[in-house]
């Protein structure tokens, strides 16, 4: 067992904030001594880190008990899916770096472009080489053969519509590499099945909600968890633009309200939209 002094020694962390993540139910001691001193065992040291972790992609402390309290948590898959995310990180810190360098020696070439056709085409290799058996089937069926495929993907990618849409993705992810090393190197199809259904049962839990206050802290937690589960599906580092961009939808697009509302309830995919807006543009 360690004291709270003895905690805050080792993890740098101030006995200030050890306490106030007591008093909100992030970190509970692991017993209390006789004469009321805090004190903390391995386990709750294991949480400590996972905290620790969950706050370097400046999580909000309430998100953060939300996952943490989840009963479904796989330890081994959320640890796989920070250390992505932080090498995401990394790449990001490291490329803006890079070009802080190039203004200081005069050579300004930040790369503000969308995809050239050799990237797309680098894209589709990727996209192909990923591709399980079923999926290449279905593409079969659908376009007559693989090489047709190519062909109708190659063509349309290049489009003017499509440069508009790779900007947005570029957008997302934070800048081309991280979007292009989104494309070519997906997770494991278990894990994105796995984070897809949860993400369609917290969609189910907010638009349950249809009809509240999206100002109200039950919505504003549900959508937390959307952002976190969303972070751990798609790869992004922060999806704020992504949201806001989905948001605009679901509040715009009648065809996509009716769509989803048959899935989701009468006048969810509205008031979906419009808790994604005011949590999103709150956290702005």
């Amino acid at each position: 067992m360690q004291t709270v002094k003895e905690v805050s020694n080792l993890t740098g962390i101030s006995v200030r904030t050890l306490h106030y993540y007591d008093e909100i139910g992030l970190l509970k001691p692991s017993v209390l001594s006789e004469a009321g001193y805090r004190l903390y065992d391995d386990k709750a040291l294991e949480t400590l880190q996972q905290i620790l972790f969950f706050r370097e992609l400046d999580l909000p402390l309430k998100q953060i008990k939300l996952i943490l309290e989840n009963p479904a948590l796989d330890k081994d898959q959320l640890l796989n899916s920070q250390k992505r995310l932080l090498e995401l990180k990394k790449v990001r810190l490291e490329r803006i770096i890079a070009s802080i360098d190039e203004i200081l020696r005069g050579d300004n070439k930040m790369d503000f472009g969308v995809f050239s056709k050799a990237e797309i085409e680098q894209m589709y290799h990727d996209i192909e080489n990923n591709m399980t058996d079923e999926q290449k089937e279905l593409f079969v069926k659908e376009y007559g053969s693989i090489e047709a495929f190519r062909n109708h993907f190659l063509d349309n990618a290049s489009s003017e519509e499509a440069q508009k849409n790779f900007a947005k993705v570029v957008e997302w992810y934070g800048d081309k590499e991280s979007a292009k090393n989104a494309a070519s190197n997906p997770d494991n199809a278990k894990i994105v099945e796995a984070y897809g259904k949860r993400l369609d049962q917290v969609t189910k839990k907010l638009a349950a909600r249809a009809g509240m206050d999206v100002n109200t802290l039950e919505v504003k937690e549900i959508v937390g968890e959307m952002d976190f589960v969303s972070k751990q599906l798609y790869q992004m580092e922060d999806v704020t633009a992504f949201m806001l961009d989905m948001a605009e939808q679901y509040v715009n697009n009648t065809e996509m309200q009716k769509r989803l509302d048959a899935v989701y309830g009468e006048g969810s995919t509205l008031f979906i939209g419009q808790a994604l807006q005011n949590f999103y543009k709150t956290k702005k």
